[in-house]
């Protein structure tokens, strides 16, 4: 089954910058996010693709690799790399792109030289409330490390690798067709330049171990979702002695059922009583950092009323300032009622009449004059 577009899939054009991406999709995000819809492997399927499209287009590189070649650019060992667990997934986006466009730029990459391992990629989920509070953790990742045995040459301890014969070393070999000079990479030596008659017992010659690295990560207060955090020299070992790669850490943060944020804002609605949002008083309301906070509620607030508290919403990233929360009010109606209570408000309406509900009465009050008018 061939997969949707990704610009259809979020709903927005080609040309469609960062901010318009990034809020088409978290509003598709939010729609089908597991939390909100348990037990339903569509809505779960469709998140998946969401956040696939976004991982894509989000990033200025994968996005002209998926602009210029579609989705066959990330399959079969593409840009994308392939996730694997826990979210990990390898980038290794400069190899990749000297090998598409390399000869085109008229560069021919030696492939004595040393190279510089792949960066990885790894998916952290944390709450909204270790966002608040910044965290350790502890990840682990499955990586490549050079073979401690043979130092990363992949040759027996006593030998090392020798030229290719083939290709005399340079890892590309040509041949005339026609008019035509082709060049290839050497069947020999895969285009490495060298060949290893010997190879290292314990990485078969490749010089390289596979290991799962468990590494600390300190996830600073106030991150935002799609935080990047690098780790230097902490990515898939370099070959012929070039450097590892990097780490790239990228913080998603989880679904919360009462809190919205939007930047150093935090954001929620609070169901208030009848008579509390009548005659006024005050509430007191939770914080995304576990404090309590007293809210004074103004007499006669109407559903869809803010208030502000200042200070208590997310802190602001490497400074030691906190943003502000809103609060709406969700007035509650009176549910239950007895027999009494109902009576009690049957002669609250009829004492009040059209004074405490200015809007109301204006609102049917035009619409009277309307039907009048359409009866005339």
């Amino acid at each position: 089954m061939s997969k949707q577009d990704y610009y259809e899939l979020l709903g927005v054009s080609r040309t469609v910058d960062s901010v318009t991406l990034k809020a088409a999709y978290r509003k598709l995000a939010m729609r089908y996010h597991p939390d909100r819809n348990p037990n339903d492997n569509e809505a779960e399927a469709k998140f998946k693709e969401v956040n696939e499209a976004y991982d894509i287009l989000k990033d200025d590189q994968k996005r002209a690799a998926y602009d210029q070649f579609g989705h066959s650019a990330f399959e079969n060992g593409g840009m994308g790399g392939g996730r694997g667990f826990h979210g990990f997934e390898a980038s290794g986006f400069s190899d990749i792109f000297e090998d598409l466009f390399g000869m085109a730029s008229g560069h021919r990459r030696d492939p004595n030289a040393a190279r510089r391992g792949a960066d990885l990629r790894y998916n952290l989920n944390i709450t909204l409330e270790d966002a608040f509070r910044g965290k350790s953790a502890k990840i682990t990742i499955p990586t490549e490390v050079n073979c401690d045995t043979c130092d990363g040459s992949g040759a027996a301890d006593g030998t090392k690798p020798s030229a290719c014969t083939t290709c005399n070393g340079i890892g590309k070999v040509r041949s005339q067709q026609g008019f035509f000079m082709v060049e290839r990479t050497c069947p020999t030596c895969q285009g490495k330049g060298l060949v290893i008659e010997n190879p290292c017992n314990d990485c078969h010659g490749s010089g390289k171990k596979n290991k799962n690295k468990t590494l600390d990560v300190k996830i600073p207060a106030g991150v935002e979702e799609g935080t990047r955090i690098r780790l230097a020299g902490e990515g898939k070992a370099g070959s012929r002695g070039g450097p590892s790669g990097d780490l790239y850490i990228f913080i998603d943060i989880e679904y919360h059922p009462i809190f919205k944020r939007e930047g150093s804002t935090v954001f929620c609605e609070v169901p208030i009583p009848m008579t509390t949002a009548t005659l006024g008083g005050k509430i007191e309301i939770p914080t995304v950092g576990g404090e309590k906070a007293d809210v004074k509620i103004i007499a006669g607030t109407s559903t869809g009323k803010r208030y502000r508290i200042q200070g208590k919403g997310m802190p602001i990233l490497n400074r030691d300032t906190y943003g502000d929360m809103v609060i709406e009010a969700r007035v509650e109606t009176p549910v239950n009622l007895n027999k009494k209570q109902k009576e009690l408000l049957r002669a609250f309406a009829e004492e009040c009449g059209d004074n405490v509900s200015p809007e109301a009465s204006g609102f049917f009050n035009k619409v009277k004059a309307l039907w009048e008018d359409l009866t005339e």
